[in-house]
């Protein structure tokens, strides 16, 4: 497949409310049959960014993972986002990628939030890093926080087209957030995705939005107006950011980071 549809959800969030999240979320969900390809949510999306993951943890085998994997299934197109799990008595923030053919991946947040007492509820994941593989197109899925640490991203020969972020990212700090994505655009020279939520959780942190898909050359794809939940699709083109590397390969270049 050459080109791919992604759509991005900013969405407010009902704190700590599983239920009512995943109903409102099937709502969305149905307006988008039939028209793209991978659907992205934001960070916690089930529960908002809480740190009560002893109560609110569950197993990949749990209700939300499950109704996901079923609604993949039911709607045709891949589900992305990221929940709290539990494993072996440790807890994650851990990322998901379930596809409509009963495939699934994950990725346990490798950057604990310190400043938001993260590191103190859930475990950092592993070293190793994960590209997926999904109707031609390698994706590599990250969380959050992970956007401010440009090598655990760093795009080495190629190896994956797509980026998604997914993010609870406090409006305070929205510049940031604005300027890293774009900034992993361009030098990773693949497509980023961003996906963060609205509202105000139960920390009274607020969150502005912010989702965009940026192209290689930090282009700007597809944005959600600030503060407004919302959905929009972009069309990632793999032929023409293959080409783009053929013809600007600066990616020849990158240092190894190896002493």
């Amino acid at each position: 497949m050459q080109q791919l549809r992604i759509s991005i959800v900013q969405t407010d969030i009902v704190w700590e409310n599983k239920q009512e999240n995943l109903r409102l979320l099937r709502e969305k969900l149905e307006t988008l049959r039939g028209t793209t390809e991978i659907v992205v949510l934001p960070e916690m999306f089930s529960t908002g960014f809480s740190m009560n993951s002893q109560q609110l943890a569950e197993p990949i085998t749990g209700i939300t993972i499950q109704t996901l994997k079923s609604w993949a299934a039911e709607f045709q197109f891949a589900l992305c986002g990221s929940f709290i799990c539990n494993e072996h008595s440790l807890y994650y923030n851990r990322a998901f990628f379930l596809t409509p053919e009963d495939n699934e991946y994950y990725y346990d947040k490798r950057h604990l939030f310190r400043m938001g007492r993260e590191r103190e509820h859930f475990s950092a994941g592993s070293s190793s890093k994960q590209i997926i593989s999904y109707k031609g197109c390698n994706i590599r899925l990250l969380v959050c926080y992970d956007l401010r640490f440009p090598v655990w991203s760093r795009n080495i020969n190629n190896e994956y087209d797509l980026l998604i972020y997914v993010a609870s990212w406090p409006q305070p700090r929205r510049l940031a957030w604005d300027i890293l994505l774009r900034a992993r655009a361009l030098e990773n020279m693949c497509y980023v995705c961003g996906v963060n939520r609205v509202g105000t959780d139960g920390n009274h942190l607020i969150y502005n939005g912010g989702s965009a898909i940026y192209s290689a050359k930090g282009e700007t794809l597809v944005s959600i107006p600030d503060g407004e939940e919302g959905i929009a699709t972009a069309m990632l083109d793999l032929q023409s950011l293959k080409q783009f590397r053929e013809k600007f390969p600066v990616w020849k270049d990158a240092d190894t980071f190896r002493m």
